[in-house]
């Protein structure tokens, strides 16, 4: 180190020493806001690839990579002053966030995101390496199983007992289970929950033609219906 180099360490040590920061924090702290936003790009991508909801959006994964670094940067400001962190503890408390999470998988993915925020700010980086991995193998696990099957609710307006039977019959190898039959004066209905792979409609347009049937309704079953 010369002289010059010395000097300006010098300077930045004396000027923030009143903050409790010093050079090797702020080395330290721009490594971890680094890798954090490395990550968290990591983060995006996975997001990315592996949505499985209808509407993608590019903003909620944009907030991944923001919410990892964030986290990041409040956790490196906490562990250097103990002011700071009671001062971070009581802003974080009086904080509310209303944005609806209406995929579970999302929420998923700000722990996710918020976690290794925290790892890598705690300088434990083994760690956040092996979160990644571990995290990465299992949406790619639930992904795989997710794409062997689609779980729908099927609604079938009939009448008579004979149509019934028949609608159930071109489940074929499909598999199933009654959710519930409501009868109205001679008009039936019928709620079954199904298993159908991707793209595997036809049974629908065959149970829709025939006699007795008034319609057909086939929806994606999300954990929110009510029958």
């Amino acid at each position: 180190m010369n002289t010059n180099d010395y000097f300006k360490k010098s300077v930045l040590e004396s000027f923030t020493a009143g903050n409790g920061l010093t050079v090797d924090f702020v080395v330290s702290a721009c490594i971890a806001m680094a890798i954090a936003i490395g990550l968290g790009l990591l983060i995006y991508l996975v997001y990315r690839q592996f949505y499985g909801g209808v509407v993608y959006s590019q903003a909620f994964a944009m907030t991944l990579v923001g919410m990892t670094v964030l986290t990041c940067a409040l956790t490196l400001a906490i562990s250097s002053n103990i002011v700071i962190s009671l001062g971070m503890v009581g802003a974080l408390s009086i904080v509310r966030y209303r944005t609806a999470i209406k995929d579970p998988m999302d929420l998923l993915y700000l722990f996710w995101s918020i976690s290794i925020g925290i790892i890598v700010a705690a300088g434990i980086y083994p760690l956040a390496i092996i979160t990644m991995l571990v995290m990465f193998l299992l949406v790619l696990f639930f992904y795989k199983k997710k794409q062997s099957g689609i779980i729908y609710i099927l609604v079938v307006h009939y009448e008579g007992d004979d149509t019934g039977a028949e609608v159930i019959k071109l489940f074929g190898s499909i598999r199933y289970q009654v959710r519930s039959k409501t009868l109205r004066k001679g008009t039936a209905e019928l709620t079954v929950e199904l298993l159908s792979r991707k793209g595997n409609m036809a049974f629908v347009d065959k149970i829709n033609a025939l006699p007795g049937v008034k319609d057909v309704s086939l929806i994606q079953y999300n954990g929110e219906y009510n029958g």
